[in-house]
């Protein structure tokens, strides 16, 4: 259960995501707003010799053909699927302070409404949008109530006829959180396509794939999409799991990377009570400890660190609290002094002993790159070196891969580029 804080450019990919992704015996999930020079290109080429490579890629950040779909809606079944996919899109969009306000709360709930009702009855999530532009149909009402969600179908049908105003608002926020589903070419990742295989999360959980969750952050992005498929791998990871004697074997590694920015699983604290428990690892990882603040608020990030039984500290903690703590947990040692007095006498000393830390503040945040604290459960806090994996001896397969797969990259996106500018000329 690992939690790992280190700033940008500080070696937190090349000398732990991407070293655990290639020494990870079992399945391997990946979340990341990067693709060239980093860990989908360095890894992609070895995890495709032991299973098979799943890439969701919708927001093309390596350019990636669209070569699978996933069913977004799979879980999305029953209310509390429905309700937990509403809340990704909900906490991919706002702050843990301003996500229970009233207007979230009306657009996730109506968001869970129209999920459980396309979900039931196996219809696409592009008829989510569709209900969503129109709030006075009673499309999604009927066919909630034919599947017998007659309390959901009433509470919606309440929120359609009520003020109107107070629709609008309710439905246009709802619209705003799903805004990512508007272009076809996102959408078209999570709707069903015979001609594709579907990415299923229970088999890939007994399998030694490896599945790539790429977008980008910021406003926009399709990281609602990135934190569902993430979040329903770890579950269908733990179902496994429960049916299996209660551990995956091989354990199932999960690197979430960038995990405030493009993968916010708003009870990912919760999660990490149990996951390790079950043979499902998983490895956070953040620019700061206000950043994981934002994303899940100051309790929630208090229980994801403590929860955490393996914890690294990298270079660049500039947060003075986070720095002055961290220094308290490494601790104090005793240090000798001694002093000398003349006097008429003659010379006398004297030894005295004074506590001092360990390694102060300013000497935590100004780790160079490369070293990390490292603090587990049982052991006192120890300082290591990090192996980025340009060291180990497999670099010498591992780095020209790198460079081919980086290589694809820019190949397919000069041809896309190519290829916009033809239509363009055409029109």
């Amino acid at each position: 259960m690992i939690v790992a804080i280190m700033a940008p450019r500080s070696g937190k990919t090349s000398g732990l995501a991407i070293p655990a992704i290639l020494s990870a015996p079992g399945p391997v999930l990946l979340t990341s707003n990067k693709a060239a020079n980093d860990a989908f290109t360095t890894t992609v080429d070895a995890r495709a010799e032991v299973g098979t490579i799943w890439t969701l890629d919708p927001q093309q950040i390596a350019h990636h053909p669209r070569e699978m779909w996933w069913d977004i809606l799979a879980d999305a079944r029953d209310l509390a699927g429905a309700k937990r996919l509403a809340g990704h899109f909900v906490t991919a969009s706002v702050d843990e302070s301003t996500g229970s306000d009233f207007w979230s709360t009306a657009a996730s709930n109506t968001l869970g409404a129209l999920f459980l009702a396309a979900a039931s009855h196996r219809r696409p999530i592009t008829d989510v949008l569709a209900w969503l532009a129109m709030p006075a149909g009673r499309t999604p009402v009927d066919l909630l109530t034919d599947a017998g969600h007659h309390a959901v179908a009433a509470q919606l049908q309440g929120t359609v006829s009520g003020a109107t105003e107070t629709r609008d608002g309710i439905y246009e926020t709802a619209r705003q959180y799903a805004s990512c589903l508007l272009d076809p070419d996102v959408a078209a990742w999570v709707t069903p396509n015979d001609d594709l295989p579907e990415f299923q999360p229970f088999a890939f959980a007994t399998s030694r794939d490896t599945l790539y969750l790429l977008s980008k952050d910021g406003g926009g992005s399709a990281s609602a999409i990135i934190a569902a498929a993430a979040d329903a791998v770890m579950r269908a990871a733990v179902i496994v799991a429960e049916r299996s004697g209660g551990r995956l074997d091989p354990p199932a590694l999960c690197v979430l990377d960038e995990a405030a920015n493009v993968c916010r699983i708003s009870d990912l604290p919760d999660l990490y009570s149990h996951l390790g428990s079950r043979g499902v690892i998983p490895m956070t990882i953040l620019q700061s400890y206000r950043q994981g603040q934002r994303c899940w608020g100051e309790a929630g990030m208090d229980a994801l660190y403590s929860a955490a039984t393996i914890k690294i500290i990298g270079s660049g903690i500039d947060d003075a609290d986070f720095a002055d703590r961290l220094s308290r947990q490494v601790g104090d040692h005793d240090v000798q002094t001694t002093s000398v007095s003349t006097s008429e006498g003659g010379k006398s000393t004297s030894v005295s002993m004074r506590t001092e830390r360990i390694l102060p503040p300013d000497a935590i945040r100004a780790l160079p790159k490369g070293k990390v604290l490292l603090l587990a459960t049982g052991i006192r806090v120890a300082m290591l070196n990090l192996k980025p994996w340009y060291k180990e001896p497999s670099a010498k397969v591992v780095g020209p891969a790198s460079a081919r797969a980086t290589k694809a990259i820019t190949e397919r996106a000069l041809a896309k580029s190519i290829g916009q500018d033809d239509l363009g000329l055409s029109a």
